[in-house]
């Protein structure tokens, strides 16, 4: 069954504030090879202008994933998560995430495309910050695989 094609423009609520902690900015650069030393040492982030550890440019999937789980739950997207492949992924800055972040997300569906029996689905996730500001928009783009895939 393809995904369903109304999602398009659908937004879903803000999901609760996610505190960014320095030991998860770490155990995350240490999982994706990041060696910058802004994001596991705070005097080099501070000494960079930064109030605490920087984040890697992909932390901002640990984010989305909040917003990404609203989708796959709605019974009225027709996702079946078994059959899903993530696709792309892109991420659109207004300013670095660093430790002590709290950050909230909104998700909202740009995108149901059916292409050769597979649903493709793009989903924008925009983060703020605690003020309300812009941080990063982080945009999937996942794969449904269609019966026959």
């Amino acid at each position: 069954m393809p995904v369903n094609p109304e999602l398009v423009g659908r937004t879903y609520p803000p999901t609760a504030p996610y505190l960014v902690g320095r030991e998860k900015v770490r155990e995350f650069s240490r999982a994706v090879f990041a060696t910058d030393p802004k994001s596991l040492d705070v005097e080099a982030a501070r000494a960079a202008g930064h109030a605490d550890l920087v984040a890697p440019p992909t932390f901002a999937v640990v984010v989305q994933e909040h917003t990404l789980a609203q989708l796959l739950a709605d019974p009225e997207a027709g996702i079946d998560f078994s059959r899903v492949v993530h696709g792309d992924q892109r991420f659109t800055f207004s300013r670095p995430i660093v430790a002590g972040d709290e950050l909230t997300a909104t998700l909202t569906i740009t995108s149901v495309k059916s292409l050769g029996g597979n649903s493709m689905v793009t989903a924008e996730s925009s983060i703020t910050g605690a003020d309300g500001e812009h941080v990063v928009t982080a945009t999937s783009t996942l794969v449904v695989r269609g019966e026959d895939a």
